[in-house]
């Protein structure tokens, strides 16, 4: 348990931090679902809507901290391979 001041703040800091990443982790991953979902439905146009959507939210937690710059340019880098492989088929 904190016991100075400043471990106090810093243990709330936390905690506020640790709920925004939640939630940030929460809504890519539903980007990321909803462009899966479309790839498995087969659907050329959703798919690539879903991957435009997806794109911004993933770098913008890349940004924030939440997950690694190059792990997000990789999910985008392969999301957009499979995407470009269901239109040209």
């Amino acid at each position: 348990m904190a016991n100075t001041p400043s471990a106090k703040k810093a243990a709330r800091k936390i905690a506020r931090r640790t709920e925004i990443n939640t939630a940030r982790r929460s809504r890519v991953r539903t980007f990321l679902r909803r462009v899966e979902e479309a790839l498995a439905s087969g659907d050329k146009g959703a798919a690539a809507e879903a991957l435009r959507q997806a794109e911004p939210e993933m770098m913008r937690a890349s940004s924030k901290g939440v997950f690694h710059k190059n792990t997000a340019s990789r999910k985008i880098s392969r999301l957009a391979q499979r995407v470009n492989k269901l239109a040209q088929a």
